[in-house]
């Protein structure tokens, strides 16, 4: 499967690149994904959620009145969780919330992510660019002169270059990654899916040393 690769002025460069079938091409596994889009959001929570429970809750120490003969409910205390002020009935602790995916699971949910991309013809090459200093006034230059202004986009460079994370990360709706890095759900949350032609080679590279690792 071939690409067009666009020049940064929006024209096409009259090259092709060559996408590997096997990352780009397979059928896509909806579980893997969502095993990994679970996993990821799981991950990104601090677990730091707590609310106080009875023995916690300060004060409450005297009994509120006489056990017998004022007509009402027993009351031992005022921090009963049936009242207001009390302590919470098997409230939220903080705990682990991160979630453990074998490497070949995620691997294939990656490969689905991109092959999704393809297939939806949500993907584009582009030539690679840098810039000498962080320049938000060039990126939506190059933003507008391939029609991409306003769609929520995500752009894979083949390294990192903090120049042009720099340069985009205060923009609405678009985010930069170092394509070795992208997970299935940083690939699938996103209108179109913009790949550096330095991109594409580094995602290859990075699926066959993991594939080596694993075998």
């Amino acid at each position: 499967m071939t690409l067009e690769i666009y020049k940064t002025d929006g024209k096409p460069s009259g090259k092709k690149v060559e996408l590997d079938d096997a990352i780009f091409g397979i059928q896509p596994n909806d579980h893997s994904i969502y095993l990994s889009v679970k996993a990821f959001l799981a991950n990104q929570r601090q677990g730091t959620h707590k609310a106080k429970e009875r023995a916690e809750v300060r004060g409450g120490g005297k009994k509120p009145w006489r056990q017998k003969g004022r007509g009402t409910a027993r009351a031992g205390t005022t921090r009963s969780p049936l009242w207001i002020g009390g302590g919470t009935i098997f409230g939220p602790r903080p705990r682990d919330h991160r979630q453990k995916l074998p490497k070949k699971v995620r691997q294939l949910a990656r490969k689905s992510a991109l092959s999704y991309k393809v297939k939806d013809e949500q993907l584009m090459i582009v030539e690679d660019f840098t810039f000498e200093k962080p320049a938000t006034k060039d990126f939506i230059s190059i933003m507008d002169a391939l029609n991409l202004n306003g769609k929520k986009i995500l752009l894979l460079t083949g390294k990192n270059d903090i120049n042009i994370y720099k340069s985009g990360r205060n923009i609405s709706k678009v985010s930069v990654l170092e394509a070795s890095k992208a997970s299935a759900y940083d690939i699938l949350n996103n209108q179109l899916l913009i790949l550096q032609q330095s991109a594409v080679e580094a995602i290859s590279k990075t699926f066959k040393e993991n594939e080596a690792e694993v075998n």
